[in-house]
């Protein structure tokens, strides 16, 4: 069946249950249809480990009986379940407790227009091509060099989907989308010293990944370079952060600025709209429409129109994101974020990574984080780490066992450069970020 009619077949089911919902007294609704196919093979020790298919679905939708809620959900896509999950959620709905900020976005917000965004590249789902996949990413990583002693395992995945939303406003909107990913994980032992690493692809087109060789081999080198890591002395010093881990910092900022968090006044950027967070050069800029993009939409999850934002401007706050129910908790608008943020563009300050080592001097490149030590109601920050140290402006040697802690507000108006070599494989394309000090706390 051609994806017209997949896309259309769920239209209609969309359509259908919406109807039914009025029918039954609601007095607004709101369903959402997803459909995944998929598969994901992991190897290890280049043998084949696991294979598992995916072919599911579901449907979840939610009816406002004046300002009372109610939701239900069902992978049951027959008839009988359908109305049996509509008929629940008027139930829920007359029985829950009032609230004056409930209900669909206001029906000037929603999306009218819904450009074809380029997410959608369909490859046969084939077993065999992923098995192999996998373990030719092993074995390079296995071949690289003789202290690579084991492996935590190669997967390769890919999933076709498809996703609907509408509501009683009149949207009923929807697009398939592909996703590919290849990851490899291996161990490296010399004398007494054991250490892992990785390194992953991840494309909306299968022939745009790198090659399985490629990432064996980038995994396998950054696994011997961490070999013969040492602990450092505690101390205050710059901190480089990786552009593969950088976006982590500004995942922080997002969940500083929701509206979830301001209404719960639950974030140490409350009442800071206008105001310097970041140093004055730095903007952040939100690009909903970037074709192929991994956070690509025309819409978000309650169906506002999404549209291009700037997020930090000159280096201040420039907007926070709203839903639909924040908003009206904080009495403006929302601003299309139900569901999250729509491709974040960092803006940098033109260094390459090896001109940030130098700009740093003397400090710590972080190529790792663990932990959750981020308490975002102070800006609190204390994660595990491990990475490089460097000395004028050159890597030394590999270092682990280390915590790094500051407050987000310090490291964020600390920021110092950011590198123009982007990881651009997730919603925030970042550089590698460099942070005038930290406190690392060592041996």
């Amino acid at each position: 069946m051609q994806i017209e009619q997949q896309l259309a077949d769920i239209q209609n089911v969309v359509d259908d249950v919406l109807k039914l919902a009025l029918s039954k007294g609601a007095t607004q609704a709101e369903a959402s249809m997803s459909k995944v196919q998929g598969i994901a093979v992991s190897s290890r020790m280049q043998e084949v480990e696991n294979v598992e298919f995916t072919n599911d679905g579901g449907l979840g939708i939610s009816v406002y009986v004046g300002k009372r809620k109610g939701s239900a959900s069902t992978a049951d896509l027959s008839k009988a379940a359908l109305t049996l999950a509509v008929e629940k959620a008027v139930d829920i709905a007359r029985y829950t407790s009032e609230d004056p900020c409930t209900g669909l976005a206001d029906a000037d917000l929603i999306a009218t227009e819904f450009p074809d965004l380029d997410l959608y590249h369909p490859e046969e789902l084939d077993t065999e091509k992923a098995i192999k996949t996998a373990i030719e990413a092993e074995t390079a990583a296995m071949n690289y060099d003789s202290r690579i002693t084991n492996s935590d395992g190669a997967s390769y995945n890919a999933n076709l989907g498809m996703r609907v939303y509408g509501n009683t406003h009149g949207i009923n909107a929807g697009y398939p989308s592909s996703r590919y990913s290849l990851s490899c994980m291996v161990i490296g032992a010399q004398d007494n010293d054991m250490q892992r690493d990785y390194a992953y692809t991840v494309s909306r087109k299968a022939s745009l990944l790198q090659s399985a060789s490629a990432v064996g081999i980038e995994a396998a080198k950054a696994t011997v370079d961490r070999l013969g890591a040492r602990k450092i002395n505690t101390a205050n010093v710059p901190v480089l952060l990786h552009r593969d881990i950088a976006s982590s910092l500004f995942g922080h900022y997002v969940g500083a600025i929701s509206g979830g968090s301001l209404y719960r006044r639950s974030s140490f950027l409350l009442d800071s709209l206008g105001k310097q967070v970041f140093p004055e050069w730095l903007n952040i800029e939100e690009r909903p429409f970037i074709k192929g993009g991994f956070a690509s939409s025309s819409f978000d999850n309650e169906g506002v129109a999404c549209s291009d934002m700037t997020i930090v401007d000159g280096g201040k706050l420039a907007t926070y994101l709203y839903t639909t129910y924040s908003s009206r908790k904080l009495n403006t608008r929302s601003n299309g974020h139900a569901g999250g943020i729509h491709n974040w563009l960092v803006g940098d300050t033109g260094h390459s990574d090896a001109d940030l080592l130098k700009e740093m001097g003397t400090g710590l490149f972080v190529t790792e984080l663990m932990g959750q030590g981020v308490n975002g109601v102070t800006g609190d920050y204390s994660r595990g780490a491990a990475g490089y140290w460097v000395e004028n402006g050159i890597i030394q040697y590999p270092v682990h066992e280390v915590t790094i802690a500051g407050n987000l507000k310090d490291m964020f108006k600390g920021i110092v450069a950011i590198g123009a070599e982007k990881d651009v494989r997730g919603s925030v394309q970042t550089g590698s970020v460099l942070i005038d000090q930290m406190k690392i706390a060592g041996s």
